[in-house]
């Protein structure tokens, strides 16, 4: 292991110990709201995917979340927000080392923040939206005109971030108590053989599994 991947590791544990200290606090409510935004726009891909038409997409400012279709294979819709949100996380961890896909990863963000506001949002989420993408894309283009590396930090911190809560937000809510009208319930209505709690272990086991295959792929690189 040479020094920089020595870096990157102690890195990564400092923003996996900053995100687990300060998960419950006013501080982590900003990052909160982002997973909730990634939940809520992969469940809106998997749609778009899956040949569906999106009505509306919403954050609220209690960190839930509506994304309202029609159409499209309800298979692939409903996993993808928990599922969708770990995957972002392992994304952002996976391409946080490299300056041109550090970019590509907040860029595909900023895009995707600006998209989903075509989609009937609230107050909450235009707020959420605008809010990160003005910040990402001044970390952008401080990046490539100011100072570099500073992107890298930035991404590899969402990645840390929304790959921790994901994991959390599937265990409160998939796997700890079981609630009627959530995503791992209405997966048990489509496949009665596998229980909601069922279902949230494996999603839990593969949210886990995702943030440890980011971070792997970054060593590699």
């Amino acid at each position: 292991m040479n020094e920089s991947q020595v870096a990157f590791i102690v890195l990564y544990l400092i923003y996996i110990a900053v995100t687990v200290l300060f998960h419950n606090t006013c501080f982590a409510y900003p990052f909160r709201l982002l997973t909730t935004f990634l939940h809520e726009i992969s469940h809106a891909l998997a749609c778009w995917l899956s040949c569906g038409s999106v009505r509306a997409i919403r954050v609220f400012n209690n960190e839930g979340g509506v994304t309202q279709y029609v159409g499209g294979c309800r298979v692939l819709i409903i996993p993808a927000g928990y599922v969708g949100s770990a995957i972002w996380g392992s994304l952002f961890v996976m391409f946080s080392g490299g300056k041109r896909t550090a970019t590509g990863v907040a860029g595909t963000l900023v895009g995707l923040l600006l998209i989903s506001l075509c989609y009937a949002p609230n107050r909450t989420m235009v707020l959420l939206n605008l809010g990160y993408a003005v910040v990402t894309s001044v970390f952008i283009y401080l990046e490539w005109a100011v100072f570099s590396p500073i992107l890298n930090y930035v991404v590899l911190f969402y990645g840390a971030f929304v790959g921790i809560h994901a994991i959390f937000d599937t265990y409160q809510d998939t796997i700890r108590r079981t609630v009627l009208r959530s995503d791992a319930y209405a997966c048990y209505e489509q496949c009665p053989c596998c229980l909601p709690k069922c279902v949230g272990i494996q999603w839990g086991l593969l949210n886990v599994a995702l943030q440890i295959f980011g971070v792997w792929v970054a060593l590699m690189q």
